[in-house]
């Protein structure tokens, strides 16, 4: 499993600010090339990092890979908690937030996608640990609209959570189309229909 983020407030020791940069380089270089298209020598090159020092925090590529994507799932689930934070204990108002906060996250510049997805995608064997925890990432997510679901009291809120999960998926993988329409209110509408009521105002949230 990779390691835990560092504790804020605390100043890293010298290996601790290799490995942070060298994951940080990596992450970039992964998410706009795509994991097959970089390798480990390209990241020592751009990150200015000794392969030994980089293999002595990350023994493979694979485990490198995994630290990326749990990374992105820390921050993708600090950003959801962010979303809901102001409408928290109101299920409906929450779904709206988190339509609002992905339809603005799509539209923003250099965004390609979700990031597990576009990993899990570059490997067939559904053992690879990016699999894994792409897999992972899924499951929670449709485990939090599951709740969100139950709490509006939907006929079956199971299926509805998964319905809603596979509709910002879509929207995470939109490639381009939602840009030129108004993305949060296409969310909001259509999870407004799933969940059967009708759609909801904006937050007024500025994209």
């Amino acid at each position: 499993m990779p390691k835990q983020a560092m504790p804020k407030g605390r100043a890293l020791s010298r290996s601790e600010a290799a490995r942070e940069h060298a994951l940080e380089t990596a992450s970039r270089l992964f998410y706009r090339e795509g994991v097959r298209a970089i390798g480990m020598e390209q990241i020592v090159e751009v990150s200015g990092i000794a392969k030994t020092t980089i293999y002595r925090h990350f023994a493979t590529k694979d485990a490198l890979v995994e630290a990326f994507l749990a990374r992105e799932d820390e921050a993708f689930w600090r950003q959801w908690d962010d979303a809901i934070r102001p409408v928290r204990g109101d299920a409906r108002a929450a779904l709206m937030a988190l339509c609002d906060w992905i339809g603005a996250k799509v539209l923003k510049t250099g965004y390609r996608g979700c990031p597990q997805i576009n990993v899990a995608a570059e490997f067939a064997d559904p053992l690879h640990p990016a699999r894994t925890v792409a897999r992972r990432h899924k499951a929670k997510m449709h485990g939090r609209l599951t709740e969100l679901c139950r709490t509006l009291h939907v006929e079956d809120p199971v299926a509805v959570a998964l319905q809603i999960g596979l509709l910002f998926d879509g929207a995470f993988m939109n490639d381009g189309r939602l840009e030129q329409n108004d993305a949060p209110k296409l969310l909001r509408d259509a999870v407004a229909k799933l969940i059967g009521e009708k759609p909801l105002k904006s937050s007024g949230r500025k994209r």
